[in-house]
């Protein structure tokens, strides 16, 4: 643990862009962040609406989505066109999430089928 904290992990100091630790080092991403995991298509979708922590909104949570940011993105970028609102994305300790402001259930859900992808909780 020491380890980190006398490590540099930014600066814009000329001076010091030779400490700045190179991200080589980093260990291999785990299967479920990988283009073969989600193109396998080996993931379950689970729908939620939450409104709690939210000032009485209502949000649609589609949760267990593989962890990956690309996929992610492209996909919160879809759903907001289709449902006409707005939206985020959120990578979590072991799965992806993504949020649709509003009730938008039967608009996801006709996105998830029309890419084949598998889903629950509707």
């Amino acid at each position: 643990m020491s380890d980190f904290k006398n490590r540099l992990v930014w600066s814009d100091d000329p001076k010091d862009k030779s400490k700045v630790e190179d991200r080589k080092g980093r260990e291999a991403p785990k299967s479920e962040d990988t283009d073969e995991f989600v193109q396998s298509k080996k993931w379950t979708a689970v729908f939620r609406i939450e409104t709690g922590s939210r000032g009485g909104k209502t949000v649609t949570v589609i949760d267990r989505l593989p962890r990956q940011g690309k996929f992610l993105k492209a996909l919160e970028k879809e759903l907001k066109a289709k449902c006409g609102s707005g939206g985020t994305h959120i990578l979590g300790d072991e799965y992806g999430r993504i949020e649709i402001q509003g009730d938008k259930r039967k608009e996801i859900k006709d996105v998830f089928e029309k890419k084949g992808f598998a889903y629950k909780g509707m």
